[in-house]
């Protein structure tokens, strides 16, 4: 229906989409800020302003984290593309921060595959939607490895009341589906719309050593960078807590915030509410916390996204164009 859409009426839905995504991510990003269930904004504010968050050294160097969580990120964009199609890093920029921009008002970031393979022309966009998946997967990887090690030593340290039949309950569950969908996909039962389990196999494998190698690299950095940016805003705001001590908690709770499906524009809030229970066992006021994670979230998402909104709306799709300029 839309190909036979005349081609000003495709313009207006394609400019219309676009500026439905942008003031839906900014509406999004005020009601966290300015509306949150958690945390008054003006008392946020004040509790910045009586903690020197704003000197020009903590800014600069909260900047220079967020930036390099960034650059990591389209650096490794790049390099995985780079198997199939080779792009520019500013290219690759243009993609990750507009996907951002759109993955905001979509649960568990499902907006930002799409946004990414609407760069490309369809020949490409199966490909780029498990390339795309094979970077989240790396990043998880990484949150799972240094998640269980901290956990395991956190576990260890301090009594925590959890419910670990539920927990074991859930992951049985877990693992039986995944257990079940594997041997589905290895017998060709189970098919994934638009994919061929065994294609999908030959496409990975396919890929060079050094694609993988990179991928996972650059996920274990952007996790290590953007923990430790956590761990430097508790000092700024004068805990005094160890670095091994703060990252075990850390790592905990980005574990368990990785495992519980949300909206992504609700991520702020989970992990607000795991960190004021893991971090209230060591004594950490909730204020200070809540700060953190409001804070945090603004300098890795909010900053990116109103940076991507602006190639959201310069985009210009591959398939609205006049029929005479079509190859």
């Amino acid at each position: 229906m839309f190909r036979a859409l005349p081609y000003k009426t495709k313009q207006f839905f394609f400019l219309l989409i676009k500026l439905s995504i942008v003031f839906g991510a900014f509406y999004f990003i005020y009601q966290k800020i300015a509306n949150n269930e958690n945390i008054d904004f003006k008392v946020f504010w004040s509790f910045l302003v009586e903690n020197e968050v704003f000197s020009i050294k903590n800014v600069c160097f909260l900047l220079f984290l967020s930036i390099f969580n960034w650059f990591f990120e389209i650096h490794k964009w790049q390099k995985l593309v780079s198997f199939i199609k080779k792009i520019s890093f500013y290219d690759a920029l243009k993609q990750s921060l507009s996907a951002l921009t759109a993955s905001l008002i979509t649960p568990n970031r499902i907006g930002d595959y799409a946004a990414k393979a609407v760069h490309y022309s369809k020949s490409f966009r199966k490909r780029i939607v498990l390339l795309n998946l094979l970077s989240h997967m790396a990043q998880m990887s990484a949150t799972l490895i240094f998640g269980v090690i901290g956990f395991s030593l956190f576990a260890s340290k301090y009594s925590m009341d959890l419910p670990y039949f539920k927990l074991g309950r859930m992951l049985a569950l877990v693992l039986s589906i995944g257990l079940i969908a594997a041997l589905g996909i290895k017998q060709n039962r189970i098919k994934i719309k638009g994919f061929e389990p065994s294609k999908i196999f030959e496409f990975i494998r396919k890929m060079p050593l050094k694609i993988h190698l990179t991928n996972f690299s650059f996920s274990v950095i952007r996790y290590l960078i953007f923990s430790y940016q956590f761990y430097f805003l508790l000092c700024i705001f004068g805990i005094d807590v160890s670095y091994l001590n703060a990252m075990m908690i850390i790592t905990t709770m980005y574990l368990i915030a990785s495992v519980i499906p949300t909206f992504f524009i609700l991520d702020i809030v989970v992990k607000g509410s795991i960190a004021l229970y893991l971090f209230d066992i060591v004594g950490v006021n909730n204020l200070t916390i809540l700060c953190i994670t409001l804070l945090m979230w603004i300098l890795n998402f909010v900053f990116p996204s109103i940076i991507g909104s602006f190639y959201v709306l310069n985009f210009k799709s591959l398939n609205v164009v006049p029929d005479t300029q079509r190859e």
